[in-house]
């Protein structure tokens, strides 16, 4: 009786993400590898910028689009939309201001 250990995604999800594409590139540079890695900074960034907004700065300030910056991860550069607020006071965590390179990524997300 062997012990299978049970995946971390189910295999529903990596069937529904791999339909209709090759599976192999799905690791070449802008594969699913790579919209799964903008998506989760996004969804990241954009719960930093929930947070801020719910504390004692965001007092009479709000969402106000999203800018768009080019970082370089292990695999190649990835463009990301960095949201913004109208007092310019958001610092993000994930990714600083000014911050062009994110190495260790990977290791960071997972």
């Amino acid at each position: 009786m062997s012990r299978r250990k049970e995946p971390a995604i189910p295999n529903d999800l990596l069937d529904q993400l791999l339909a209709g594409g090759d599976a192999g590139a799905a690791l070449a540079q802008g594969g699913l590898l790579d919209a799964l890695k903008k998506a989760l900074t996004e969804r990241a960034l954009n719960a930093e910028m929930d947070h801020h907004l719910a504390g004692e700065d965001g007092a009479g300030n709000s969402r106000n689009g999203y800018g768009r910056k080019t970082i370089t991860t292990d695999t190649g550069k990835l463009a990301i939309d960095v949201p913004r607020d109208r007092q310019a006071s958001f610092d993000p965590q994930l990714i600083a201001k000014y911050q062009r390179r994110f190495p260790g990524f990977d290791e960071k997300i997972v």
